[in-house]
């Protein structure tokens, strides 16, 4: 099976990261991978993502982890860039994985999702 080239943005302690990269490594894909924490996506590399991915920040970002609050991302107010920006400056709290196809994207939520890039 001839198979374009897959990204996955993953994080080895979130066991839905671990579960999705298992499941395409099962499909017989070995996917590049991007540790997001220990290089986390830009301003301009997340606003590509949440355009593959059809969301708006906040459908990306992880809101009930406390650093959400803390950075005030969950003022109502913030402005999209504003928040693109948040999610560069906090990693963490950019939803995992994602996993990108081309000009397509998923969240592995459930790891299931990634089926249809493949």
């Amino acid at each position: 099976m001839s198979v374009k080239s897959v990204t996955i943005y993953h994080n080895p302690r979130c066991s839905k990261s671990r579960q999705t990269l298992e499941l395409l490594r099962g499909k017989g894909v070995e996917p590049t991978i991007v540790e997001y924490l220990k290089t986390p996506p830009n301003a301009d590399e997340i606003t590509e993502l949440l355009g593959l991915l059809g969301l708006e920040p906040r459908d990306l970002m992880r809101r009930k982890e406390a650093a959400y609050k803390e950075a005030g991302l969950d003022n109502p107010d913030l402005s999209r860039d504003a928040l693109i920006k948040g999610m560069a400056d906090n990693p963490a709290l950019i939803e995992r994985p994602i996993v990108v196809k081309g000009k397509k994207a998923v969240l592995g939520r459930p790891p299931e999702n990634v089926l249809e890039l493949i």
